[in-house]
């Protein structure tokens, strides 16, 4: 017997053969301990020409596309019927060739991951996913909670994007629109569309009444709910950090039920009062803090800032109504943003026994949020609008002031849809801790371009790419960039 090396069965096993048996052990390994399932696949790779030629040179480019990437295609010759009909979205496979892969492997070619967002009915089109390409169809009514808020830096298509939904809400539905304006962006939108814009300033011809009273509330007492407003517009003007005494909020509560006694005993327009019947009523009573408050309010009546103290002189019934307060100055602002917001829960009421909807959009809404009278009725729109049929919408650019009121975490817990654009980076990481975003989620509002970013709708997070053709009237009345306007 020959001594030498042992003889190895091993040695002579083709390579090959070697190879798959280690890939056997793997697979199985994978199966036994890291819950895969496997799948038997048939990929089908469709090819379309107009000639002969030109197919078959899209064949053998897929072909060489396939090579450069470790796989092979095998032509279905005399099968291409069965072919083209295993790849129609039929559910059908009449292809007998099939591939034995795992879970993961198997999720490379079905997007497991990707959400998707298709409704039906008053569905309002957002843009395309950014994953799939699909659209993005979908209804703010359909949510618990539809109040949303528009947010991104400046030049990231947040105002352009609300304007997007403002002309779809008002094509598709039958809804009415509001729109708080603080820096005359949508004028030209609104009187395309046949609105009514209603310029606030001291110089404007225009009025809306702070005293006007809707009588129809149902279940609630007019009177009280206008008390509370008026209470809010005197501590406003009164000003201090403590705000109204008791005894002057209780003489103002009082002045406001014997202001309004005659009106609705008879509800006739001519009979509506206006802030200076308040003011003489205050300047009748016999209590010092009555005259307090009447001193405050006198700039407003008789002075120079007047522009309140009129009857409403404007068609605050128009479906599309735009207050544009741009020029109302630093005094008046705050003053006629509350008075605005009483003007709209004016609208919702009315449109809530006809049962319509009312979309009331307020742009850099942070403003809203630094005053707390101001801020304090925000809340309480964003808590009770759903019921009454409304639909509010806050537009900001400075999202770092918006987050610095102590009224925000109400904002957000009663807001089911966000839309959210590029934001800045110390912006970023308060929202993702605010909102629960993922850092991979965050890279879509991290330096994206303009109209891309992030969709929230309920528990649905969608990132989105919307662009829009600028070769089109309508873009050139919804654009914000000087340069477009002008034609630079």
């Amino acid at each position: 017997m020959r001594q030498g090396s042992p003889f190895l069965l091993y040695d002579v096993i083709p390579t090959d053969i070697t190879t798959y048996g280690e890939e056997a052990k793997n697979i199985l390994k994978e199966l036994q301990s890291r819950n895969e399932r496997m799948f038997l696949v048939t990929i089908i790779i469709l090819n379309t020409a107009p000639t002969k030629a030109k197919l078959e040179n899209t064949i053998f480019a897929a072909a060489g596309i396939a090579q450069k990437y470790n796989c092979a295609l095998k032509r279905l010759d005399f099968q291409q019927e069965q072919g083209l009909m295993s790849s129609l979205p039929l559910g059908l496979n009449q292809i007998d060739i099939q591939r034995g892969l795992t879970t993961s492997s198997t999720a490379i070619f079905v997007p497991f991951t990707t959400c998707e967002l298709f409704q039906d009915g008053q569905a309002l089109y957002y843009g395309l996913n950014a994953l799939s390409n699909n659209l993005i169809m979908a209804n703010r009514k359909s949510l618990k909670n539809p109040n949303g808020l528009f947010l991104g830096t400046p030049g990231s298509g947040k105002s352009f994007s609300a304007k997007r939904e403002i002309i779809n809400v008002f094509l598709i539905t039958n809804d009415d629109i509001i729109i708080a304006d603080p820096e005359a962006e949508y004028f030209p939108v609104v009187s395309r569309l046949g609105g009514q814009v209603i310029k606030l300033s001291p110089t404007s011809p225009q009025f809306v009444n702070p005293m006007d009273i809707n009588a129809d509330y149902d279940d609630e007492d007019p009177l009280t709910l206008k008390s509370d407003f008026l209470l809010s517009l005197c501590e406003l003007i009164v000003g201090g950090k403590e705000g109204l005494s008791p005894a002057e909020k209780t003489i103002i509560d009082r002045c406001v039920r014997l202001v309004y006694r005659d009106y609705l005993t008879d509800p006739d327009p001519d009979k509506m009062p206006i802030l200076e019947d308040l003011y003489n009523l205050l300047r009748k009573q016999a209590e010092p803090e009555a005259q307090h408050v009447a001193t405050a309010l006198e700039i407003y009546v008789t002075g120079s800032l007047n522009v309140f103290n009129n009857r409403t002189n404007v068609n605050l019934n128009n479906r599309l109504v735009c207050f544009e307060i741009k020029e109302l100055g630093k005094q008046l602002k705050k003053l006629g943003m509350l008075i605005l917001q009483d003007a709209v829960w004016n609208r919702v009421t009315n449109n809530r026994a006809a049962k319509r909807t009312t979309w009331f959009y307020v742009d850099e809404f942070h403003l809203l949020l630094k005053e707390e009278q101001t801020a304090s009725y925000s809340i309480e729109i964003w808590k009770r609008f759903r019921k009454w049929g409304g639909i509010p919408t806050g537009i900001t650019q400075n999202v770092k002031d918006l987050l610095a009121s102590h009224e925000i975490e109400n904002i957000f817990e009663n807001s089911d849809f966000i839309l959210m654009l590029n934001q800045a980076g110390g912006d970023r990481q308060i929202l993702a801790k605010q909102l629960g975003i993922s850092p991979y989620q965050l890279s879509y509002v991290t330096q994206s371009a303009a109209g891309e970013g992030l969709l929230f709708h309920g528990n649905t997070i969608i990132p989105f790419i919307d662009r829009f053709p600028k070769d089109t009237e309508l873009y050139r009345i919804m654009t914000t960039k000087w340069q477009e306007e002008i034609g630079v």
